[in-house]
């Protein structure tokens, strides 16, 4: 092996190793894709019976300016699919009821989700002394700016749809980095939105939420599409090491073992597997890397009939506060957001259940898990009839959960792999969960490598 074998090679077909395989190829890159998986994705996992259409993972995506970016430049903006406007609407389970969240200034006046008393410290947003987000937790940052109710009534539920988490054990500076940013550089939440707004800084993206015809599952079938041969699945990478300013990548595939040299790499796997693989390259890395915690989730999408409930199903869905006491994190209505997701006279319903306030959820039972998710839609929706299961995916490392100091974390495991030349990481622990966030990753693991 007297010199690379390719250009780069990327570890992990999920969504962030899909990116950064198809920007690498758009920088005129040579790229290898290797995942041990059966089908590109990961978590993104789109799945059909009796005549629906469920995802087993994540449900929607923004297409935030770099993701957009992205698929334009290789032409997979068409496969997009946009949320019905009915699913703008979204709801709380707030004492004992599913309440609209506010979605413009007279909504928010009149909404009981706030007190008098909790609507007027908001709105004084403005006239907070000039902080730094640096090590406080979500729960201190928009206490600190918002006030009390603001995060126990309106930022924590909101966390629990995309962290699975709690808002007190959750980074501001990760969680909410653009937040923290405005603080920083004006002082408040709202004049910093407003400066920015106004200089229009960043490419645009996608107003809504989105998916595909096929869900995200066929978003990431795109994706693989395009990288053609690029990507090779069932192939299990087992070590890389550092060789002659080339890296090394051990594979196994259908039995046989080989090595590839490659100029670069990219690790897009969960933090543990990149972990694993870094151990004998920075031991200081992977430490860091295993250290971070994940939270579980258990996703069950139900058939229901819109006569199985009291409450009607409609607008984008509910999620449940901490304070609730309810297992069930949150419940989707997806046949109201996408067409062609359920027969003719039936609904779609995508239950969350588990996350930090019940990490035991992947051990439970199927009939302990439907037992309390049809407790929790009972008090949400007042079953009438029990929704039937059309599968059971538990997930043990469903989402990263980033504490008050990962931001450092993150910029110091950088930091350390400088001393790395051509590798490069990507994934949703790094600086944002959600798949927009992900994919970013991607984009941006690849531009790190390509500039190297």
């Amino acid at each position: 092996m007297s010199g690379p074998d390719l250009q780069a090679v990327v570890v992990g077909a999920g969504v962030a190793g899909l990116a950064a395989a198809l920007e690498l190829r758009s920088r005129g890159r040579e790229t290898l894709l290797l995942d041990a998986g059966d089908r590109p994705g990961g978590v993104m996992r789109s799945d059909t019976a009796d005549g629906f259409l469920f995802e087993r993972g994540p449900n929607t995506i923004m297409v935030k300016g770099p993701v957009l970016g992205l698929l334009q430049r290789h032409g997979l903006e068409a496969a997009l699919q946009p949320a019905k406007p009915a699913a703008r609407d979204r709801y709380l389970f707030h004492d004992g009821r599913l309440t609209p969240v506010p979605m413009n200034p007279l909504a928010f006046a009149t909404s009981p989700l706030l007190t008098g008393r909790g609507k007027l410290r908001l709105l004084g947003e403005p006239f907070v002394r000039r902080g730094d987000g640096a090590g406080e937790s979500v729960a201190e940052f928009v206490g600190r700016r918002l006030g009390p109710e603001a995060v126990e009534r309106l930022v924590g539920p909101f966390l629990i749809g995309i962290y699975a988490g709690d808002e007190r054990r959750l980074g501001a500076e990760t969680v909410f980095s653009s937040l923290v940013e405005m603080e920083r550089e004006s002082g408040s939440i709202v004049r910093g939105a407003l400066a920015r707004m106004l200089r229009q800084r960043g490419a645009r993206g996608l107003r809504g939420s989105y998916s595909s015809p096929n869900g995200l599952g066929g978003l990431a079938v795109h994706m693989a599409r395009e990288l053609g041969e690029t990507l090779q699945l069932r192939t299990r990478v087992a070590s890389i090491r550092r060789e002659e300013g080339s890296w090394i990548v051990g594979i196994e595939s259908e039995g046989s073992e080989r090595e590839i040299r490659t100029r670069a790499l990219v690790l897009a796997a969960d933090a543990a597997s990149a972990a694993v693989l870094l151990r004998g390259i920075d031991a200081e890395a992977a430490a860091a890397l295993e250290a971070i915690e994940y939270a579980p989730v258990v996703s069950v999408p139900l058939s229901m009939a819109p006569a199985d409930s009291r409450h009607p199903i409609q607008g984008f869905g509910f999620l449940v506060p901490r304070a609730a006491e309810l297992n069930l994190l949150g419940a989707l209505f997806m046949s109201r957001m996408f067409p062609r997701r359920a027969p003719e006279g039936r609904e779609l319903v995508t239950a969350m259940i588990g996350g930090v306030r019940w990490p035991e959820v992947v051990d439970a039972t199927d009939d302990e898990l439907l037992d309390r998710i049809n407790r929790g839609l009972d008090r949400a929706l007042g079953l009438r009839t029990a929704p039937k299961a059309l599968a059971i995916t538990r997930w043990p490392r469903a989402v990263p959960q980033p504490g008050p100091h990962h931001a450092r974390l993150v910029r110091d495991l950088r930091a350390r792999l400088t001393g790395q030349p051509g590798l490069a990481l990507a994934g949703a622990y790094l600086e944002g969960v959600s798949v927009a966030d992900t994919i970013a990753s991607g984009v941006r693991a690849a531009a790190e490598i390509t500039r190297l």
